[in-house]
């Protein structure tokens, strides 16, 4: 058996190449080279800036155009980068002041880069903590509220039943910490409403992470069981972080008898139409995430042609101040209105008629029976 010894030239082209490859290697985990090409182009757009208003015409290349290299270097660039860039802004407006008119490159357009160029560190550095650039970040918020929605929205019914929902949060936000997570399996209908204590933003965080807790563990655990395993799962992983009230409720669609439980809740409405009047549940427990173990009593009813069921969060009927019967005899009023008009839109009429004045995120649903 013979073999063939590489020449010279291919041993000194082979080594090239494993160097040239280990150089890359180390190059792609350096920050300015892996963002080289978004530096290379600002670096040369905030020159070219200043080339042109020197040598072509300042109309046409303004030097307060270079705030445009910084802001994007806060979006798109880490802070190693960025930091690159401000020092060649810096040269730039150096080198613009001594060589087009001093009034073009005053201290106002100074100070105002100079805010900006603050401002982008500090974007920056939350983007390089977070791991994503440019705009990622939101993208991945407003994935995460989507989900939140999806998660919410109500199964088609069989036959004749119908249900209807309205969420608003606080301040116009779209997170807040009001949430509903629903399942049907068979003839079963399973729906929670939950209420993180804290309003708009700064619940929102909190109900995005339950809301898939509570999601996966509706319609797959005992629904007599439902608050209990939610209990625990707050119990276990969210200690110190604030309570949270919620109501669940099973419906049988073939019979309509219902089961609800409360967990610090306000109490649900149920409309009779043989006597035409709401009343309210008697389900009571203790909020989420206070104790390690505790029960939930279930109270009973049926849901018969023509009656219907509502649940709300306590943004609807709480005014500081005031009485939270006082709340809830206003809600029983606005829930007239809907038996009149029929449910189709009742959760949506109730939420603007008693949400127009609160500063707390609210939650309606409504499930009735024709």
């Amino acid at each position: 058996m013979s073999t063939t010894k590489a020449s010279p030239l291919h041993r000194v082209w082979r080594s090239l190449r494993s160097a040239g490859q280990r150089a890359m290697a180390i190059a792609r985990r350096k920050v300015l080279f892996r963002y080289r090409l978004v530096l290379i182009t600002l670096v040369v757009l905030a020159v070219g800036i200043a080339l042109g208003a020197v040598y072509i015409d300042p109309w046409w290349f303004p030097p307060s155009a270079v705030i445009l290299t910084v802001l994007a270097g806060g979006l798109l660039l880490r802070r190693k980068s960025l930091a690159f860039l401000l020092i060649v802004v810096a040269g730039v407006l150096l080198f613009l002041a001594f060589r087009i008119d001093v009034a073009q490159v005053g201290p106002g357009l100074l100070l105002t880069i100079g805010v900006t160029a603050v401002l982008a560190y500090l974007l920056s550095g939350v983007r390089e903590r977070l791991g994503v650039r440019g705009l990622r970040g939101e993208q991945m918020l407003l994935e995460l509220r989507d989900r939140l929605r999806s998660q919410g929205l109500l199964p088609e019914l069989p036959g004749t039943w119908g249900t209807n929902s309205a969420l608003e949060q606080a301040g116009g936000s779209s997170f807040g910490g009001d949430f509903l997570v629903s399942a049907q399996r068979g003839n079963r209908l399973e729906l929670a409403v939950v209420d993180v204590s804290g309003k708009g933003v700064d619940a929102g965080t909190r109900a995005l992470l339950l809301s898939g807790a509570f999601g996966g563990l509706i319609g797959s655990v005992p629904s007599e069981d439902f608050l209990s395993h939610c209990n625990d799962y707050l119990w276990r992983t969210a200690l110190g972080e604030g309570f949270v009230t919620a109501v669940h409720v099973s419906v049988d669609l073939d019979t309509g008898d219902y089961r609800i439980a409360s967990a610090g809740h306000p109490p649900a409405l149920h409309f009779d139409s043989g006597s035409g009047q709401w009343t309210t549940t008697d389900a009571k427990g203790v909020v989420l995430g206070v104790m390690e173990e505790t029960t939930y009593v279930h109270a009973h009813g049926r849901i018969r042609s023509g009656d219907a069921l509502m649940l709300y969060t306590d943004g609807l009927i709480e005014t500081p101040g005031e009485d939270l019967d006082a709340g809830i005899d206003r809600l029983l009023g606005a829930a007239e209105g809907i038996v009149t008009n029929g449910f189709q839109d009742g959760a949506r009429r109730i939420v603007d008629t008693l949400g127009k004045e609160s500063n707390d995120d609210r939650a309606v649903v409504v499930v009735w029976r024709s």
